[in-house]
């Protein structure tokens, strides 16, 4: 963990200390994800941050779907395909 201040500036704006940037491999015009959660301010990498939201919000999707093993996974798979090569076929 790295623990370190900032100075807020008249237009709200700050500079993340050095250890921080090279941390987070930032560079000059990199965007950066800022979260306010329970009185804390959490910096991030914004497709971390959407890689996140979009697993949290398929939680639970492969058990609806009735994929509960990779072999289920490999049958649906295999039987998209098949409907897709199928399709191709009949047009033309």
């Amino acid at each position: 963990m790295i623990f370190n201040t900032a100075k807020v500036m008249s237009k709200g704006q700050i500079t993340l200390p050095i250890d921080i940037r090279r941390n987070m491999r930032l560079s000059t015009g990199d965007r950066v994800a800022l979260i306010y959660e329970n009185n804390r301010v959490i910096l991030m990498n914004p497709a971390i941050y959407a890689m996140e939201q979009l697993q949290e919000s398929m939680a639970g999707e492969w058990a609806k779907a009735g994929i509960h093993s990779q072999e289920d996974l490999d049958a649906l798979m295999y039987e998209v395909r098949e409907e897709v090569e199928g399709e191709y076929e009949s047009s033309h």
